[in-house]
């Protein structure tokens, strides 16, 4: 038996109106936020990454003898590259998240180092990719913690009934996340020391002088 054209759109209508009332549109609109979410913080890190081959030519120039520290950020760059990341897989973001926190760390000791380095830190370019550097790392915090809330409440949304049901009818699944180990270990600049040199030795007092006795007189 055929369905009449004008049966079928009512019947359209109310699946609609159900999966609608059941959180469809809703789960829609979550998913595309956390995709965007995400894209802002790739953008991000992307933006400070573009930054680092200037900033290490720039110290370079001055301090071609921390060849160590300017290596490990070359290298924790290239590392961080060479990833392609998948938000949706747990263990693809947790590579992500470690070779990030590397290149952080790495660009912590680069800083720390530049202190050393009066004429380096008084040099305009290496001034302003400093500032450009700390505006990334700024706007990388809060692209991740909002990246961090959607997640959650995308995955809290699809959790619970009757969304859950829908979710899983059309295979939305819960999301991975940056976890908290990892943010706060990726926010903490790495302690390096330089060894500060050693207080000088106190030196041995002269002993006082002792009283001579008056002369005797004649």
């Amino acid at each position: 038996m055929r369905i009449p054209s004008t049966a079928r759109l009512l019947l359209i209508l109310v699946l609609a109106s159900l999966l609608s009332g059941c959180g469809y549109n809703q789960i829609q609109q979550k998913d595309e936020a956390v995709n965007a979410g995400w894209s802002e913080v790739i953008n991000q890190y992307k933006r400070r990454s573009d930054l680092i081959p200037n900033l290490v030519n720039t110290v370079k120039g001055y301090a071609a003898q921390e060849k160590s520290v300017l290596i490990g950020v070359t290298e924790a760059r290239a590392k961080v590259s060479q990833i392609n990341v998948n938000a949706n897989d747990a263990a693809s973001l947790a590579q992500f998240q470690q070779a990030q926190g590397e290149l952080t760390s790495a660009l912590s000791r680069l800083l720390v180092v530049t202190e050393n380095y009066p004429n380096l830190k008084s040099d305009q370019s290496f001034r302003d990719l400093q500032a450009q550097l700390e505006g990334t790392e700024n706007r990388i915090t809060v692209a991740r913690g909002r990246y961090i809330q959607l997640v959650q409440d995308y995955n809290t949304y699809i959790r619970s009934f009757p969304q859950n049901l829908v979710a899983k009818m059309f295979g939305y699944k819960t999301k991975p996340n940056f976890t908290v180990e990892n943010v706060q270990q990726i926010q903490q600049a790495p302690t390096v020391d330089f060894g500060q040199p050693a207080p000088p030795a106190p030196q041995p007092q002269p002993a006082p002088a002792q009283p001579q006795p008056a002369p005797s007189g004649g």
